[in-house]
């Protein structure tokens, strides 16, 4: 037994009348509400709209507390208290996984941004860091349920568990502080660098599901297991990975506005090489009779030209019938405006 310790918590609730709180759903309720005002503050300082928040939040959160009871009753069957019919539904004695609770909360929150037209991106960025500064309030409630600990340690933070000899790795300490810090960091790069969105989010997603390897590598309570390891410690790795290569997809796609303004200019060049070879308006699904009309136009146009350039050759013959025929003969050489006019066209 280390000299100091982390001692387990006398108590894991209180009573207000007839109603008993415990502290582990007071903890989820604290955690969100802080959630909710974080993201607010983010979204107004960016320019949007705060009450979009609200409204998200309103589907999200009960969405992600039912994803995350569903993947707890799946994936730890056996934990499930009290043994009855009822006891899947026993949130308040402790068992949300958060990888279900995510990703129900994410799908809610889609449908909702959708129903208001905001962009996804810019609003994930926005919760990355609140939704880790409520699971690490949430993490208080484990210590109150004397849950998610890891093995035994002989370290002056080592916790103790009602029941069992010795101490133990504080893990949901260990997360807590770890979720701080990588909210600090979230908050920190998206002032100093130009990550686009959902970059922030998808390095949430890498950076937590990273530190969960290795917190299952230490926990001990009862999970199930696949091929010697935990069920967590296979799907945080996935989504570590996936984490990763949502991050370097976002920040090398090139964005829809650029994308768009690109499609446009091609457009115009095109449409301005049509109006060039048509030798009228920009159509490029204009009828052939435009195009005959335009050249029967031109043609006139030579015409009128040649019988000006002719005129004026035999009024220069008669001024000066001599020396000067050699210039109006080059005059009535205007004639090769018509096949100038169709190089023109052509």
């Amino acid at each position: 037994m280390p000299l100091s310790y982390i001692p387990s918590p006398p108590v894991n609730g209180f009573h207000i009348g007839p109603l008993f709180v415990h502290f582990y759903g007071l903890m989820y309720v604290i955690g969100i509400t802080l959630a909710v005002i974080i993201t607010q503050r983010r979204v107004r300082a960016s320019g949007g709209d705060p009450s979009v928040v609200g409204d998200v939040a309103v589907w999200a959160v009960p969405a992600g507390i039912i994803g995350g009871r569903i993947y707890f009753d799946i994936t730890t069957p056996s934990q499930i208290s009290p043994h009855t019919w009822w006891g899947a539904f026993a949130v308040w004695n402790g068992g949300l996984g958060i990888w279900g609770g995510i990703a129900a909360g994410a799908l809610a929150g889609i449908w909702r941004l959708r129903r208001r037209g905001v962009a996804f991106g810019p609003f994930a960025d926005a919760v990355a860091p609140a939704l880790l500064v409520a699971q690490a309030v949430g993490r208080i409630g484990n210590y109150f349920n004397q849950e998610l600990y890891g093995s035994h340690t002989t370290m002056p933070w080592g916790l103790r568990i009602s029941g069992h000899p010795g101490a133990y790795h504080p893990t949901f300490l260990y997360e807590l502080i770890f979720d701080l810090a990588l909210a600090a960091l979230l908050v920190w790069l998206g002032h100093h660098t130009a990550i686009k969105p959902p970059g922030l989010f998808a390095l949430y997603v890498t950076g937590y599901s990273a530190f969960r390897i290795y917190e299952e590598s230490l926990r001990i309570d009862y999970s199930q297991h696949f091929l010697g390891l935990r069920l967590n410690t296979f799907v945080a790795s996935a989504l570590t990975l996936i984490g990763i290569i949502w991050f370097i997809y976002t920040q090398r796609r090139r964005p829809a506005a650029a994308a768009g303004a690109g499609a446009g200019t091609g457009a115009v060049a095109g449409d301005t090489a049509d109006a060039s070879h048509a030798g009228g308006p920009a159509d490029a699904g204009g009828p052939p009779a435009a195009e005959g009309a335009t050249s029967g136009a031109d043609a006139a146009a030579g015409a009128d030209a040649a019988v000006g350039a002719d005129a004026a050759a035999g009024a220069d013959d008669v001024a000066d019938p001599e020396g000067e025929g050699g210039a109006a003969e080059g005059s009535g050489d205007g004639t090769d405006i018509i096949p100038g006019t169709s190089r023109r066209r052509g």
